[in-house]
């Protein structure tokens, strides 16, 4: 078989018609990503691996400076069939090309791959190791969006359902918004959130930029649960492809004496089904194990609903440079014992 031919793809519309073939495509690998990034002045690539001037694949890279060190990441990509040999060995000489162009220390995928021996063994074959840390959410809870309203109801934990009811019964009000001037509130709530469950929150401006893009391609919805006029929680989800994401999400000392947070939870559901989607994802998750982590309750919170638990392939990094790699490696390890993750 022919090799592929990469060619870079500067048209949305050949970008987004070939990720709509693919279920499980998610909003890291679309085109508004890529736009995202822009805006926070990164530099991305998208090339296409093409077969007889057929598509076959897609991937979305974004070059990120640190003081560790720059590197170039791959987020739930590149999208292609990861059996054919031809195109891996393509996606390996062409991130290693994007790499040293643009002077990376080494490049980090995370691939929309289950983590299993088969993802391991590929990775591990063609030098790929281990990451210090994450890229994005690894473990995560993903729900089934086929059965009606009623069954998915039925299926989540019995506490969940209550707690859903209790929201309605004391008329606690959800809207929802595609303003991004409304994300300065959810930035500050953000703030105090943070502050509470002790992590680093993300910058204003890389809420408010990414909120942008999507809501303004009508692929983003802030939601707001409120009592009284008092806010409770705010979630944050994007609607992209055959999955809706719970990407981020606060709330407020007052909502956490309210179930604010389950009815946005439960609204978001049913525009995703609205919307035609498969599949909710309610992002990362603990192990059921990890009773001390910062985020088992809100593991708890998530897995509520009926998800099951879907774990990707841990993010990989391929070294391009071997010193400065080790320099990066030990500040990411000091980092993360230091935050406990």
């Amino acid at each position: 078989m022919d090799d592929p031919n990469i060619k870079i793809i500067q048209d949305q519309k050949v970008w987004e018609d070939f990720l709509s073939l693919h279920a499980e495509a998610n909003f890291l690998q679309s085109w508004y990503w890529g736009e995202f990034h822009k805006a926070l002045g990164n530099t991305i690539h998208r090339v296409g691996f093409y077969r007889q001037d057929v598509l076959a694949g897609v991937m979305l890279s974004v070059v990120e400076d640190a003081k560790r060190g720059r590197y170039l990441t791959v987020p739930a990509g590149p999208i292609m069939d990861w059996r054919d040999e031809d195109l891996v060995k393509s996606f390996i000489s062409e991130v290693k090309k994007q790499a040293k162009y643009d002077n990376c220390v080494f490049v980090r995928v995370r691939p929309q791959l289950k983590s299993d021996a088969f993802s391991i063994a590929l990775f591990s074959k063609y030098g790929f190791i281990s990451a210090p840390i994450h890229l994005h959410a690894e473990l995560t809870s993903q729900l089934d969006l086929s059965p009606t309203e009623e069954q998915l109801l039925a299926n989540m934990r019995k506490a969940t359902r209550y707690e859903i009811k209790k929201g309605i019964t004391q008329g606690i009000k959800i809207s929802a918004s595609q303003n991004p001037e409304d994300v300065k509130k959810f930035y500050d709530l953000q703030i105090l959130t943070s502050e509470r469950q002790k992590f680093v929150p993300f910058s204003y401006k890389f809420f408010y930029e990414q909120f942008k893009v999507f809501a303004n391609a009508g692929k983003a919805l802030l939601y707001s649960a409120e009592l009284d006029g008092k806010l409770l929680a705010q979630g944050f989800i994007i609607f992209y492809g055959k999955e809706a994401a719970y990407h981020y999400g606060a709330s407020t000392d007052e909502g956490r004496k309210h179930p604010g947070a389950y009815l946005i939870q439960w609204e978001a559901i049913k525009e995703a089904k609205r919307r035609g989607m498969q599949r909710y994802n309610f992002w990362g998750v603990t192990r059921e194990d990890q009773k001390n982590h910062r985020f088992y309750r809100l593991s708890i919170f998530k897995r509520g609903f009926g998800g099951a638990d879907l774990e990707y392939l841990h993010a990989q990094d391929l070294v391009i440079n071997r010193l400065k790699y080790l320099m990066n490696w030990l500040v990411e390890n000091i980092r993360k014992r230091i935050r406990h993750v």
